[in-house]
């Protein structure tokens, strides 16, 4: 059986490049969708409204909130017969229980036939999904209440710029030779420049060549890219062993989140940082250069703190979207509020703590070429772009790029 590693050389070879959109949830194929059974009655139109008023009292769908009561099915000749959920069936041992008594009362007055009927378990996902689900028993579809754009699709222009920070991205990665990390890069969409970019800096020890030569650029993508030296370096290791790769990736930080709490490494190797995973890094490379570039800058309300301490950090720090129209220093007359409306570029699916980081930094989008089975916080083990309870969320995409440019960066 292929383990992990595996898997990412086989999904990664002969592919063309292209650009696959991470939803919020793990879409279900239709046929695989999770199904209940229920107790459904049929009912005479007259009686419709009484019965979902009664039923909403005493056997609320509190599980199932995105089932519809009512199915409208037309029979022979055009009728009209309408269909009504009752409860939820509780079953033992593949045996379904009888009706609660208030359901089997109102079944009695009404003297309804009951059937037992499957719908799907949890809310559609996508319009497809959906459409699926409606062929079981009707239910409810809700699209994202957010609009981030660049999900329905990019352009060509669009998808080469993708491609090529994504590359810029995997070059820093894989700029160590003999190892390989992450790397984070922060990109302004807008001007299509380079905002800051970093690798993992976990290990305290680690070669000057783990730091980024060029953190905080701000040159237009990909003029100021010069990888010359990274191909003189590298060796291909994917004709190697699959136990050579994963020793090669073994210093990928969001792969390992916890590996400074289980690892002893010796007194001459340093120690392994819990905290400084490419995109904490590029982080805070972009925090510096908003503090270079804006030296006498103060958010807004920051005058007023010592008179009213009682102001939230959100009214002290709040910027309109319109204040953030690019990063060209020159023409801009406020500091951007964190990384609000950027990109960023990551070799390898972040982890839980870099992909929360990311929230709160406000990012527009975030692209990823090689998924993260150990940790993935994006799509692998979580999906925390769909978390509800949080206050801003992105868009998340994996860049899924041909096998060669790993062999022939690695």
């Amino acid at each position: 059986m292929k383990n992990k590693d595996e898997d990412i050389l086989a999904n990664t070879e002969s592919v063309t490049p292209q650009i696959i959109h991470i939803p919020e949830k793990p879409p279900f194929l239709p046929h695989l969708q999770p199904t209940v059974k229920v107790y459904a009655a049929v009912i005479e139109p007259k009686d419709a409204n009484t019965l979902v008023r009664k039923l909403n009292q005493i056997a609320p769908l509190e599980n199932l909130r995105h089932v519809k009561r009512v199915q409208k099915k037309c029979i022979d000749g055009g009728k009209l017969q309408l269909c009504l959920l009752l409860s939820m069936a509780v079953e033992n041992d593949g045996e379904v229980d009888a009706m609660p008594y208030e359901i089997l009362e109102l079944v009695k007055s009404y003297q309804l036939s009951t059937f037992i009927a499957k719908v799907c378990k949890y809310a559609a996902t996508s319009k497809e999904e959906w459409d699926e689900q409606c062929k079981l028993w009707p239910s409810s579809y809700h699209p994202p209440t957010y609009n981030i754009s660049g999900i329905t699709g990019f352009t060509e222009e669009e998808s080469q710029s993708v491609f090529s920070f994504m590359r810029h991205a995997i070059d820093l990665a894989t700029s160590c030779v003999g190892q390989v990390v992450n790397a984070a890069v922060i990109v302004d969409p807008s001007t299509k420049q380079v905002i800051a970019s970093a690798c993992d800096r976990v290990i305290s020890s680690a070669s000057p060549a783990y730091e980024v030569s060029k953190e905080g650029s701000c040159s237009d993508y990909p003029e100021n890219l010069n990888s010359s030296n990274l191909e003189n370096q590298q060796t291909s290791l994917l004709d190697s062993s699959i136990g050579e790769f994963e020793r090669v990736i073994s210093n990928v930080a969001c792969l390992h989140p916890w590996r400074w709490a289980v690892q002893s490494l010796s007194p001459n190797s340093g120690c392994w940082h819990p905290l400084r995973h490419a995109a904490i890094v590029v982080i805070e490379h972009s925090s510096a250069r908003d503090r270079q570039l804006f030296p006498d800058y103060k958010l807004n309300g920051e005058d007023s703190i010592k008179e009213d301490c009682t102001l939230s950090p959100s009214k002290r720090q709040k910027i309109t979207d319109s204040d953030f129209q690019s990063n060209d220093h020159s023409s801009e007359s406020v500091r951007p509020y964190l990384c609000t409306g950027c990109d960023i570029y990551l070799a390898w699916e972040p982890c839980a703590m870099c992909a929360m980081a990311l929230v709160h930094q406000r990012v527009r989008r975030i692209f990823f070429s090689f998924p993260n089975s150990n940790a993935g916080a994006l799509g692998s083990v979580h999906r925390l772009q769909g978390e509800r309870s949080l206050n801003h969320h992105y868009a998340v995409f994996r860049v899924v790029l041909p096998e060669e440019l790993l062999r022939n960066k690695v």
